[in-house]
């Protein structure tokens, strides 16, 4: 920290640290206090240029190195991650308001991504054979080049090892651009990549905002494939500037995540899931449970004890051992958050706890449970990625199922019941890329992790991945030889 704040966060290019080429910077506060963390390089269209060139360059050495080769490179960043992850903990809980207890984990979890994918490295290529009586037909994959990863301001050291792993172990070289409101941890993950071997240029930082830095890496020609997290506004804007370059794009965008919750659940099991899925990492998560749909005979008390948790929960400074809630990433987002209380409150909903801003200084918001809601409010179809619960009663199965699909996005959904067939009913109808059945999210990498409608395209996880940072190409060799057609004879 130190050390940002006496030389700022620049941009990575090449292997260097360097200013924007315009010699901008704009500040990274933290939500703690206000207090500016550092100034940061304002990268515009031609730091991008720039960066993207060094990409390019990379690429074919990088490209064609054996895929055991760059195993041992991503095992040793992996290595050096799990060194500072300390660092990395206390950078990120300054620059995001994420509680210590939760970050503490996200350097461990991104070292895991590294060995997940580095793992895999040495098979990316690997396809398949099929045969005809005249032909043998190979299948394999190619990195598809430069690309672009552009990350979210939530968890973003670990949301960015979660796409720039994968990348690398496939031989592709990276474009990043961080979100404006976190920038320090992705210019400590490119220094640590490189001092544990990563070759110069394969993976190069550019800080900025989307409307410059963030649209000129969406419509550069040498840039392949973007792969952002984040609003689902914004990915409808990046697939319209990949446009005109057929770009490939990988989306992983908002949700508004049902948790229902029958009446013959674990109702203790099922409360602290839904609490810990909704109040965790200050809600500001695109899988958190953030609509509580409860059989309308468990109602009452399933939303009391809920309401008990939020008013036990912790809020206080990221650093502190026993905060559960921090305060959130910025100004605009705290304004955002707590526009919704109003908004509650004028479409009917009770505020049953919470729904305040807590102190002076700082972005803190209150645990917050809207009950007595309706599935067409508001606060239940838009998503307000912070630590606010909307809980809607239901009737039965029918109801549950048409209430928790009706809304835009579906990326998750959390079913508590201890009925099985119902399970299996409810799991063939909900319209999610991910559900978790009497659970909370519990990752498992070598799934896919993705979602439908406007919650995203494409996947991500095992080889899901590698799908796409990669193209697959089809060779036919001649077995046997076969009568060619003859035209004009």
């Amino acid at each position: 920290m130190a050390d940002f704040r006496a030389n700022g966060v620049m941009n990575h290019i090449a292997g260097e640290s360097v200013p924007a080429a315009s010699g901008s910077v704009f500040e990274t506060v933290s939500p703690v206090d206000l207090s500016v963390l550092a100034q940061v390089a304002k990268g515009g269209a031609e730091d991008i240029d720039r960066a993207t060139a060094a990409a390019k360059e990379a690429f074919p050495l990088w490209s064609k190195t054996p895929g055991a080769e760059r195993r041992k490179i991503l095992i040793r960043v992996a290595e050096a991650i799990e060194a500072r992850a300390e660092e990395i903990a206390f950078t990120e809980c300054m620059d995001t308001g994420q509680a210590l207890r939760f970050m503490s984990k996200a350097a461990i979890r991104g070292a895991a991504n590294f060995r997940f994918f580095a793992d895999q490295a040495p098979y990316a290529e690997d396809g398949a054979v099929t045969r005809t009586p005249t032909q043998m037909n190979t299948t394999s994959r190619r990195p598809i080049g430069p690309v672009g990863v552009i990350t979210p301001w939530n968890t973003p050291f670990m949301l960015s090892t979660w796409k720039i792993a994968p990348a690398l172990a496939s031989g592709c070289t990276v474009v990043h651009k961080p979100a404006e409101f976190s920038p320090m941890t992705a210019k400590l993950l490119v220094e640590i990549a490189e001092s544990a071997g990563l070759p110069k240029g394969v993976l190069n930082v550019v800080n900025g905002m989307g409307e410059d830095a963030g649209k000129r890496l969406t419509e550069h020609p040498d840039i392949k494939a973007i792969a952002f997290v984040g609003e689902s506004r914004t990915g409808s804007l990046i697939m319209a500037q990949g446009a005109a370059t057929l770009k490939r794009v990988h989306f992983e965008l908002g949700g508004k995540n049902p948790v229902i919750v029958f009446e013959d659940a674990d109702i203790d099991r099922a409360v602290d899931a839904a609490t810990f899925m909704i109040y965790s990492l200050n809600g500001e998560r695109c899988t958190s449970s953030s609509r509580l749909l409860v059989q309308d005979t468990i109602y009452e008390e399933v939303t009391q004890r809920v309401a008990e948790v939020a008013q036990r929960i912790k809020v206080g400074h990221p650093l502190d051992p026993e905060t559960v809630v921090g305060p959130l990433i910025h100004p605009e987002h705290e304004a955002k958050v707590l526009s919704y209380f109003d908004t509650a409150q004028a479409e009917g909903a009770t505020i049953a706890t919470g729904g305040t801003k807590l102190g002076s200084d700082g972005c803190y918001v209150a645990p917050t449970l809207f009950t007595q809601a309706r599935n067409d409010m508001a606060i239940a179809q838009e998503e307000i990625f912070g630590p606010v619960l909307t809980a809607i009663p239901f009737r039965d199965e029918d109801e549950a199922l048409r209430i928790a699909n009706d809304v835009p996005y579906g990326l998750a959904a959390y079913l508590w019941t201890r009925d099985l067939d119902r399970a299996m009913r409810m799991t063939d109808s909900l319209d999610a890329g991910m559900m978790w059945v009497n659970s909370e999210n519990i990752r498992h990498l070598p799934t896919p992790f993705g979602g439908t409608k406007a919650s995203g395209i494409g996947r991500d996880g095992g080889d899901w991945s590698f799908d796409f940072y990669m193209e697959t190409v089809n060779v036919s060799f001649p077995r046997a030889q076969h009568k060619v057609p003859r035209l004009g004879g």
